[in-house]
């Protein structure tokens, strides 16, 4: 498989990476099958984090004995030394690592969190330190907003950055990746299936593969996911007219209700978590159902259903999303999902 030279970190890594999210949703044995089926097909660069339940662990064990070669990155939310400290240790253990290639600031969305994580003596210092200690060798980013991904990549401090990359939300093409690369910043592109809304993978690693510098993360749940593409791999380079018209038709379909959770809709007046709502059918089709319909995200779900309709979101959207009512129908859509899964599970709450 053709490996991709991860910016700066000088890391060699494989076009196609793993993602390690849709794995909470399967049996520890399947989850693990799947992890050594990509190990096997040649894969190399392994992506999880320290917020993905039980991610960590399984990859941990699909691992163990074939670490050497593999490139492993996690990643942390906390925003405080103490948390950090505690999440490194926690992934270190988990996934039976000494050391950590690459360790990740996760989801950081806005000016104000950015300078969190800069501070030389915030939760930086304690990565840096972990650095000198051997335990990590690479710091990176996450990002869902574009223009802080750009301060951080233009910062200089981040050895990588992930952020979604795909032909329907390709914002990146334009100024994000380009800086990049002229940091020598690697970037790692998540989401290139949308999240779940492209349906046709064909094409959609079709495009991500025309760009020989950037390792694409799937998430994946089967076998044969994960075998139908490695095999487009081994396809003639190039995208056909039909393909070409086809993704075009997919972007504009998904583009009346496609969310980039770019938060320029916020804030909202009611305290609702608006691109988190928009983005409940991706949400539903990843995690296991106890996450989405118990605690967390069905807080959420539920504050969404406070919105009074005041439009305000709508009038910021550069994308002209008919907000209210797609949270309205991700609002429905949650509650009958949560109705089947407390039939099923009647204990959960």
């Amino acid at each position: 498989m053709r490996r991709v030279r991860l910016g700066r970190t000088g890391l060699m890594v494989t076009q196609i990476g793993f993602g390690g999210i849709p794995i909470q949703r399967l049996n520890e044995e399947k989850a693990v099958e799947v992890v050594a089926r990509c190990l096997d097909l040649g894969i190399n660069f392994i992506d999880t984090a320290n917020a993905y339940t039980t991610s960590e662990e399984r990859i941990g064990r699909a691992i163990a004995g074939r670490r050497e070669g593999l490139v492993l990155a996690t990643k942390s939310l906390s925003r405080s030394r103490e948390g950090i400290a505690r999440h490194l240790e926690k992934s270190l253990k988990t996934l039976g690592a000494d050391c950590i290639d690459l360790y990740q600031f996760h989801s950081v969305g806005d000016e104000r969190t950015l300078e969190m994580v800069l501070d030389p003596e915030g939760p930086r210092a304690v990565l840096e330190e972990a650095k000198r200690a051997g335990k990590i060798r690479y710091i990176g980013i996450t990002s869902h907003q574009i223009d802080t991904a750009k301060k951080a990549v233009a910062s200089d401090q981040f050895d990588t950055i992930m952020f979604p990359f795909n032909f329907v939300t390709s914002e990146a093409l334009e100024e994000l990746i380009p800086l990049a690369r002229a940091h020598d910043v690697g970037f790692i592109a998540m989401k290139p299936l949308a999240g779940g809304m492209i349906d046709n993978a064909r094409i959609a690693f079709k495009y991500l593969l025309q760009f020989s510098d950037i390792v694409s993360i799937p998430g994946i749940e089967k076998v044969e996911e994960i075998e139908q593409i490695v095999g487009l791999l081994s396809e003639p380079p190039g995208i056909t007219e039909a393909e070409m018209a086809e993704m075009q038709r997919l972007k504009e379909k998904l583009g009346t209700k496609f969310c980039h959770r770019c938060d320029y809709c916020q804030p909202c007046s009611e305290g609702i978590a608006i691109s988190t709502v928009m983005i409940f059918p991706s949400l539903a089709a990843r995690l296991p159902d106890n996450q989405v319909y118990t605690g967390y995200w069905s807080d959420i779900m539920e504050k969404a259903a406070t919105c009074t309709w005041c439009g305000e979101c709508e009038e910021r959207c550069p994308y002209h999303l008919a907000i209210r009512e797609i949270m309205d129908e991700h609002v429905q859509a949650f509650r009958e999902g949560r109705k089947r899964f407390l039939q099923q599970h009647p204990g959960a709450v």
